[in-house]
């Protein structure tokens, strides 16, 4: 696949917004492991290989295994994930997939059990920055890069 436009160079204004919101959000309470599930998550949900690629090799330099990695896409049938995860990778799939039927009550009650209103906005704010870098490399092609 040929790579389209540099949105980087393309349109830099907005380029530099969207990093310096992912640099925010790097800041996160989120421990690395629970940024990079989400990460690699939303970038499953989307079909960004770029992502993928990028977020799994990072997830694996900070310690996940890969096993929870080659089972993310099916969380919900397996025990690797805690609870608490399960609480979080749900919302982040409610929120990646907000067309679908928006952030149900159930899934924010469950999320509330595990995470403060402060935690419960970062991991809602994590999985909109993910989304649209998937959306950007995923329009433009960008290639994975080893």
């Amino acid at each position: 696949m040929e790579q389209r436009i540099n949105i980087e160079t393309a349109s830099s204004e907005a380029w530099k917004a969207l990093y310096a919101l992912s640099v925010i959000t790097s800041k996160y309470d989120l421990s690395p492991i629970q940024k990079h599930l989400i990460k690699v998550r939303v970038s499953q949900i989307n079909g960004c290989a770029y992502c993928i690629n990028m977020h799994t090799k990072e997830a694996l330099r900070s310690g996940e295994t890969q096993q929870r990695l080659f089972l993310l896409s099916a969380w919900n049938e397996t025990d690797l994930f805690t609870p608490e995860e399960k609480a979080m990778l749900r919302l982040t799939e409610e929120v990646t997939l907000i067309h679908n039927h928006g952030v149900s009550d159930q899934t924010y009650q469950e999320a509330g059990k595990y995470f403060s209103p402060e935690v419960i906005g970062q991991i809602i704010m994590s999985a909109i920055t993910m989304n649209a870098w998937n959306r950007i490399a995923v329009s433009t092609h960008k290639p994975i890069v080893d």
